[in-house]
């Protein structure tokens, strides 16, 4: 779009069906990378993506003229898809219905992405429902507890 000026920067979290905890070390970099093609190819910018077994994290810079949930829409599919076809995982691989979705200003880029970065020793104090739970809290998003992700406590 000409003439048109943004800053959007959004957190998208979203977990695996079940919450099993299938996404393995060996092949989680191959797809970040799968991933992160998907939102580049859409025109967006990926600057941050990290996770654990059972969901990860993503920071992109969104350009206005993307919807959102077309985007997730599509990540969720093809990389579940990518998943399937490369049988990464010994039974077929879904991810949940739903993601959450954050904004941030621009002085808040460098936290949130060192934050998406630092997953791995973050849920060493803290489970995947409790961060969950916080950004809820903080951003003050309405929330039914019945339409939450599937926890495994």
């Amino acid at each position: 779009m000409a003439n048109s000026y943004s800053q959007i920067y959004i957190q998208v979290v979203f977990a695996v069906k079940h919450r099993d905890a299938v996404i393995k070390f060996e092949w989680e970099e191959r797809l970040y990378q799968y991933i992160t093609g998907i939102v580049q190819n859409k025109g967006q910018k990926m600057l941050a993506i990290n996770g654990m077994p059972d969901h990860i994290h993503f920071l992109i810079g969104l350009k206005p003229d993307c919807c959102l949930s077309d985007l997730i829409r599509e990540v969720k599919k093809a990389s579940n898809d990518f998943i399937n076809e490369h049988r990464l995982t010994p039974a077929k691989f879904y991810w949940q219905e739903g993601f959450g979705a954050f904004s941030y200003s621009r002085s808040q880029i460098d936290i949130v992405a060192k934050y998406i970065l630092n997953q791995k020793e973050h849920h060493k104090e803290r489970t995947f429902k409790e961060e969950y739970l916080e950004f809820l809290k903080k951003y003050e998003i309405e929330y039914n507890e019945k339409y939450l992700f599937e926890w495994l406590e």
